[in-house]
């Protein structure tokens, strides 16, 4: 027991968020709040004779900096300590989610309008999971149901969307550099759920998550991309962030499928599969992005799966500790087959789960603090 005085109690209440209880002598427990892990309980006797029992919820390990963006855009406007911060921070939402009851009032009052002109179920239903756990607002709207089918333009729509205060616009567009535009022109934080050819920072960022989970760190990981290099927001992505903390990339796939000059991203280009498979810590396969592609690139799918899909004959040459990604959706027998989808080396519903970690906390560091820039 420790006595303490009101002043200190209120300078505790102000840095820790929790609410002041425990009128008449009763015990009042403060179930949660972020950072979301509990490790401390902390009785205090005030003044007064009232009894407060607080459980304080601290991060297993202190975050050593502030997340100061407005904005998350891209991997590459980030650096990799505020990447090594994001996946910190992610670890200590993901104990939320093994709660009977999964929410916390953290980003209570906020609001979180999901704004996508592309097909989407695992990003948008999400970042929607993420931002309900955490107690905010959320309104979905999608190109088919908006005034998007009269003719009315991002910048309008993100106008009138401004209009109404939202606190974060997660936006997936099929134009590169949407989101880029949207957050010149609102003050909202905003979010690229994808945009075109060009990026998906938050499937990278939980990629780089399971990577950690499952290998400890990311540093000195080989890893394997194969597929469709060219037309993939996913691979240029994970090739950013991968690159930056210091994994090797390896990228296989057709010839015309791999980009001119990418090896200048600092990745090792092969046109083979094999040449790649048993050097990989991790294995991640890109399905094939027909919605994008302006001509067919291929003899037939048949003969893509047969050459370039992973299958179990292939995989019998890779390291006994392989892990298989794919950032969905999974197109079978395509470019990975069910066996190995489903088999015993596959971490994708991993990648799924990781994915509501991160975009907690990405919300909450977007608008959960204070924002210095």
């Amino acid at each position: 027991m420790t006595k303490i005085n009101d002043q200190f109690l209120e300078k505790l209440l102000e840095n820790i968020n929790l609410a002041k209880a425990g009128l008449n002598g009763v015990d009042y427990v403060a179930e949660y709040w972020y950072p979301p892990k509990i490790s401390h309980k902390i009785t205090f006797v005030v003044p007064g004779c009232i009894s407060l029992l607080w459980v304080a919820a601290f991060p297993s390990r202190k975050l050593s900096m502030q997340f100061r963006k407005k904005d998350l855009l891209g991997i590459k406007q980030l650096e990799p300590e505020e990447i090594q911060f994001i996946l910190e921070t992610a670890e200590t939402f993901k104990e939320i989610s093994t709660r009977p009851i999964k929410k916390v009032p953290t980003l209570r009052g906020r609001t979180v309008v999901h704004l996508f002109y592309e097909p989407s179920t695992r990003t948008r239903t999400s970042f929607e999971i993420a931002a309900k756990r955490l107690s905010a607002d959320t309104f979905n709207i999608s190109a088919s149901t908006s005034s998007i089918v009269k003719g009315e333009t991002l910048l309008d729509t993100a106008r009138n969307l401004e209009a109404m205060n939202p606190d974060v616009i997660v936006l997936r567009h099929s134009a590169a550099g949407a989101p880029h535009l949207l957050a010149k022109h609102v003050q909202a934080s905003v979010i690229n759920a994808g945009d075109g050819m060009h990026e998906h920072p938050t499937q990278a960022l939980l990629d780089l998550l399971t990577i950690r989970d499952k290998r400890g760190t990311i540093s000195g990981q080989t890893v394997a991309i194969i597929g469709d290099i060219a037309h993939s927001r996913v691979a240029r992505s994970n090739i950013l962030a991968l690159t930056k903390m210091g994994a090797r990339v390896l990228v296989a796939g057709p010839a015309t499928m791999i980009p001119l000059h990418l090896e200048t991203m600092g990745v090792e280009v092969f046109y083979r599969p094999e040449d790649v498979i048993g050097e990989a810590d991790v294995i991640m396969m890109l399905r094939i992005q027909r919605e994008r592609q302006g001509e067919m690139l291929l003899p037939s799918l048949r003969e893509y799966s047969s050459v370039f899909g992973l299958d179990e004959r292939k995989l019998s040459d890779a390291k006994p500790d392989v892990l298989i990604m794919h950032p969905g959706p999974i197109n079978r027998g395509v470019e990975i087959s069910p066996s190995v989808a489903d088999g015993p080396y596959s971490v994708i519903l991993d990648q799924v789960n990781n994915g509501v970690a991160i975009r907690m906390a990405l919300l909450y560091l977007l608008i959960g603090g204070e924002r210095d820039a």
